[in-house]
Order: structure tokens, then C-alpha cells, then sequence
């Protein structure tokens, strides 16, 4: 497959992916992080925060991910910004998710949208996992899942002032890593 068809089907898997974008609220994305285990603590404590409802990512050896995102410095809305990742290497498929970066202080939020800010080769993201059950009887069927409420289990802390978290959303992708994405910030008000 040519390199031209490979980006056209990145390009229509994130603009699927991210429709699903809209539908979602930024208070509920934050919502789903201050409801899950350790995550919670990160939002009442942390100096600001990212929040992305939706980053859509696909890939077919060559792999892209896009999302938009709003910035908060002590709980007050400051900025918009958007994420964007290219990536090369083994990868196949497209999926959703939600992730939120805490800032631990003041310059690690000014590190991030002092311009255009962009994750090494060493970062990493704390998954938020959730748990499933499902069960039968003579009633019926159940099932249930969480999607990262408050018996999701997470663990982190800060590296380099930062955190990162995600929510896995949907979709199926063999390759999941925040490295190599870049933030381009732009502050409420400005033009």
C-alpha cells in the first residue's frame, strides 16, 4: 500500500474517531478522571491540567492521532489547545480515547503552553483500566462495565512536572504511547 493510501485512511479513520469527539463534554471528561482511583487525587491537587475528551488515533504502518483540548490553571479555564502525533513502526488499527496531563506547578504549565511543547521519546501514559463483569441466570443477562469511573485502577506521579493519563474510549490498535505528541497552545482571548 503507497504511502498517499496509508494517509487517507489515517485521515478517515481520525475524522470517524473523532466525531465521537462532539458528543462529549469537557466537564464529563474531567468528571470520568476525578471519579477513577488515583486520578482523582491529581485533580484537586495538581497546579492545571489538559483535558482532551477525545483523541482519535489509526495507523496501517504509518500512524497519526488529533485531538483538541482545553487548558485550566487552577481550576479556571485558560486556553485551548491541540494535540497532533505522527508515528512510524509496527501499527495497525484506529481507536478513541480521553487523556488529561496534570501539571504538578506553575512551570511545568508554563513549560506546556509556553509555545509549541511536544513529549519525548521517554514519555508515557498511565492507562486507566477498568473493570468488566458479566453474569447469567435463569432471570437473564447482565453485564456490566466501567469506562473509568470509580472502580477504575490507576497508578502515577509526576515526571518533569508532568502526569499523563488515558481513558481508553474504543477501537482496537496494537501500538499506544503519548511520545513524539505535540501541544500547540493558544490562551483565551488571543487572537
Amino acid at each position: 500500500m503507497n504511502v498517499n493510501t496509508r494517509a487517507w485512511l489515517i485521515m478517515a479513520t481520525l475524522g470517524i474517531l473523532s466525531g465521537v469527539a462532539h458528543a462529549d463534554s469537557y466537564s464529563d471528561t474531567l468528571a470520568l478522571f476525578k471519579n477513577a482511583d488515583v486520578s482523582a487525587a491529581f485533580v484537586e491537587k495538581a497546579y492545571g491540567y489538559a483535558v482532551f475528551p477525545t483523541i482519535g488515533k489509526g495507523g496501517l504502518g504509518v500512524g497519526g492521532a488529533f485531538g483538541k483540548g482545553r487548558v485550566y490553571e487552577k481550576n479556571k479555564l485558560i486556553g485551548d489547545v491541540k494535540m497532533s502525533q505522527l508515528s512510524l513502526g509496527f501499527q495497525a488499527g484506529g481507536q478513541s480515547y480521553s487523556q488529561i496531563v496534570f501539571f504538578e506547578d506553575r512551570d511545568a504549565l508554563i513549560r506546556f503552553t509556553g509555545g509549541n511543547f511536544e513529549f519525548g521519546a521517554n514519555a508515557s501514559a498511565i492507562a486507566i483500566t477498568a473493570a468488566a463483569s458479566a453474569s447469567a441466570g435463569t432471570t437473564g443477562a447482565t453485564g456490566s462495565a466501567s469506562g473509568g469511573k470509580k472502580d477504575a485502577k490507576t497508578a502515577g506521579s509526576y515526571k518533569d512536572g508532568m502526569v499523563v493519563f488515558t481513558i481508553a474510549k474504543g477501537g482496537l490498535m496494537y501500538e499506544a504511547s503519548v511520545s513524539g505528541q505535540k501541544f500547540t497552545y493558544k490562551a483565551r482571548g488571543a487572537k
